[in-house]
């Protein structure tokens, strides 16, 4: 039985196409990770640190507060800190008492940070387009759709009505 024969034969349950998606998903982040941690000695976690203030900085010089930053990345304020501390010590971000408001400190990336997330960056877009190379422009566009289509869907689920 042919490869696409064998992956048609299932009917595409809600659950199925959940379970599809999860494997997707991890085998994308697991690679990402590996190249990660073999092409920078990095982290995801990092990486995702560096890019939202590499975001951030594009939108003010401000930086972002940890509160910002943690509901940007859904990670708790103490699981920011460690990290930040580290990156604050490695030299890759700033972290200073706000001017707005003494009690929140703001994060920033410096030079040398936005040289690496940069560096990073780049290789990053390399892999997941040669992830999803397999698929041709139509297919990619299609499944773009449908993922959004799902997104608003599963956006606009209310929980009672299970």
């Amino acid at each position: 039985m042919s490869n696409k024969k064998q992956r048609g034969s299932h009917a595409a349950t809600p659950l199925r196409i959940w379970l599809r998606l999860l494997t997707c998903t991890n085998l994308i982040e697991s690679r990402v990770r590996g190249r990660l941690r073999t092409n920078f000695a990095t982290t995801l976690p990092r990486f995702d640190m560096l890019a939202q203030l590499d975001m951030a900085a594009r939108e003010s010089r401000e930086g972002l507060t940890m509160g910002e930053l943690a509901r940007r990345l859904l990670v708790s304020n103490g699981n920011l800190t460690g990290l930040t501390s580290r990156l604050v010590k490695e030299g890759l971000v700033t972290r200073a008492t706000s001017s707005y408001d003494r009690r929140a400190q703001r994060v920033r990336l410096t030079a040398a940070g936005k040289r690496a997330f940069d560096a990073m960056a780049a290789d990053h877009r390399r892999w997941i387009e040669s992830m999803l190379a397999g698929m041709d422009g139509a297919e990619s566009k299609q499944l773009y759709e449908l993922m959004g289509r799902l997104k608003d869907t599963v956006q606009h689920w209310k929980a009672e009505s299970a």
